[in-house]
């Protein structure tokens, strides 16, 4: 294996949150408002434990670092059956699909698994894409920090 070849790679992988960073569309100062219609459910949290985001809300997930990674993949969560048929087919989060989720997320996950029987546990809606838009950049800002 060359060493331009090796050196190329990890400056893929090393550049691969930022890409993720770099496609969200919407206005991060705009989704920390926005985030105050999650805060009853969700958290961010890093990684060393520190709250960025909400209060100490346990009936959803944490939300930090969620963007390219797969749906349902915290330990330390109890995903229902459609956020772990999602997490099967392999489904990534991007601002595509969290915009998507967080409109309609029984409808997302039927979408996306084609299981017409497929529920999520989100019964929240965001109403409108603008904010879901702004909800993603915030929480991509959130794990670039």
């Amino acid at each position: 294996m060359s060493r331009k070849f090796v050196l190329a790679a990890a400056a893929t992988l090393l550049s691969a949150p930022m890409a993720f960073a770099q496609d969200a569309t919407g206005d991060a100062a705009a989704g920390e408002a926005a985030f105050r219609q999650c805060v009853a459910c969700h958290v961010v949290q890093n990684d060393a434990g520190e709250t960025l985001a909400g209060r100490n809300a346990r009936t959803g997930p944490n939300l930090y670092g969620i963007a390219g990674e797969a749906w349902a993949t915290g330990d330390d969560f109890r995903w229902s059956p459609g956020m772990q048929a999602l997490n099967a087919a392999g489904v990534i989060i991007d601002e595509e699909s969290f915009v998507a989720y967080v409109q309609d997320p029984t409808g997302y996950i039927r979408e996306a698994t084609g299981d017409n029987g497929a529920r999520g546990a989100m019964a929240f809606r965001v109403r409108s894409e603008e904010d879901a838009r702004n909800l993603y950049a915030y929480l991509v800002s959130l794990a670039a920090e």
